[in-house]
């Protein structure tokens, strides 16, 4: 039984769709110029599979592990050991970590869907940032799963 789940839904996949259809034109417009088809279908495939993939964002306790998991095609997902994570607290994303999936040096990892309330996360020598539409309750189990790791016993 998992103790937490929580499913954010954002427009940005919306931002994907139209240059990924745009481009599926262009692939049939340029059909007689083959390699210039199959890049431009090759292309648009990609952006609607990453747009697809960008629906949602699901943050949920595994037992000794959180997972973070874009859907609905399971393509982009992390776990993090609660044993390897030394501190949370909440948390702001700035423009610069963005949206989706970066790694930014000096500021280190974020997963984030939409919007820039996050959890920051001390996972051993690194940062990450969770984003979520739910901080406040994503930040108070984490602290409760620390807190148990930490009791003696």
């Amino acid at each position: 039984m998992n103790e937490y789940e929580h499913t954010q839904r954002a427009p940005l996949h919306w931002f994907l769709y139209p240059p990924g259809v745009f481009l599926l034109a262009m692939a049939w417009l340029n059909r007689g110029q083959v390699l210039a088809a199959i890049i431009l279908f090759g292309t648009a495939a990609i952006t609607l599979a990453v747009g697809f993939c960008f629906q949602h964002l699901t943050i949920r306790d595994e037992g000794a592990s959180l997972a973070i998991r874009y859907g609905p095609l399971p393509v982009f997902r992390t776990r993090i050991a609660y044993a390897d994570i030394a501190r949370v607290k909440p948390g702001r994303t700035s423009w610069i970590d963005g949206w989706g999936i970066h790694w930014i040096p000096g500021r280190g990892y974020t997963y984030n869907l939409w919007g820039f309330s996050c959890a920051e996360l001390q996972v051993e020598d690194r940062t990450v940032r969770i984003g979520t539409d739910d901080v406040e309750n994503l930040t108070a189990f984490l602290q409760t799963k620390l807190t148990q790791a930490n009791q003696p016993g």
